[in-house]
């Protein structure tokens, strides 16, 4: 102990300055335990208040699909340009370098493969592994006018009353299946029964009216990739996203599938985090492929 004796006497009280506290940069989620927040700040990027993603969770009720045959070859010289992964724990485990630092996002939800019905999914992860594997985050996949709606509800609620008690947010994937429609009304109802049942951000298709749902939201919401597109499209589409209120992007197919994913990740940040259009950002990844 420091002896008492030397100890001077505190004087820098700034008594002239009322005491800041800064406000949390995330959409809903001041009022969010410092620890959350702390990993949310490792998915989003603080600056920009927005995240790219890298999904690559598909193996899960895929198998080895394109693009995704050999996680250390394909998919970890990626990781340096994701703002935060979104993966299981057997490829986190088995695949990726303990080195990497920024948000883990664990798919937490699963069960039947592409060979069955994907709606009757079961929590797949206890809260003490996603602690041990040190997530930020932890993925349940939702199906809202399903046929197994409760249960995935369900899923979601065990999961954020889980995450809140340790810190560590909850993402609920809205799913869309054969017999749903994708359009702003459905896509509104989903994000905002998510939101309203917890989820600390919600990731979501984007259609036509996506400013309403975004607007209807009370949390962040990404957008997710889905199918394989053009790489003008893709770029077109995180950058309407992003203009009309999406905290983000979560790609998969996109990028790992594209003809250079490091080139495509990279111009795809461009729209994100630098407002780039879709033409200056298609203008980097021709460069970048060169």
């Amino acid at each position: 102990m420091a002896d008492a004796e030397e100890i001077q006497d505190a004087a820098r009280f700034h008594v002239e300055v009322a005491h800041h506290s800064e406000p949390f940069f995330l959409k809903g989620c001041n009022h969010l335990d410092w620890g959350i927040k702390n990993r949310l700040a490792n998915i989003f990027d603080p600056t920009s208040g927005r995240t790219v993603m890298l999904a690559f969770d598909h193996g899960y009720f895929q198998g080895p699909t394109r693009g995704l045959e050999r996680i250390d070859l394909d998919i970890v010289p990626l990781t340096r340009y994701a703002d935060t992964l979104m993966l299981t724990r057997g490829i986190l485990r088995t695949s990726i370098p303990p080195s990497y630092t920024r948000g883990i996002v664990l798919r937490a939800s699963g069960g039947p493969s592409i060979l069955k019905e994907l709606s009757n999914e079961q929590i797949a992860i206890s809260i003490e592994e996603a602690i041990r594997l040190n997530a930020a985050a932890m993925a349940v996949q939702v199906f809202i006018g399903g046929e197994y709606e409760s249960q995935s509800i369900h899923n979601l609620t065990r999961l954020v009353d889980a995450g809140n008690r340790y810190g560590i947010a909850t993402l609920a994937v809205t799913a869309v299946g054969r017999e749903l429609t994708r359009d702003a009304r459905y896509i509104r109802l989903a994000t905002r029964i998510c939101a309203e049942l917890g989820a600390t951000y919600v990731k979501t298709y984007y259609v036509p009216g996506f400013e309403t749902v975004t607007a209807a939201c009370p949390v962040p919401i990404v957008i997710a990739g889905g199918k394989k597109q053009p790489e003008m499209d893709a770029l077109r589409m995180a950058y309407n996203a992003v203009q009309q209120g999406a905290s983000g992007v979560d790609m998969g197919r996109n990028i790992f599938q594209a003809d250079n994913p490091a080139a495509m990740i990279q111009a795809v940040r461009k729209v994100v985090h630098d407002n780039a259009t879709p033409q200056e950002a298609f203008d980097l990844l021709q460069q970048l492929k060169g």
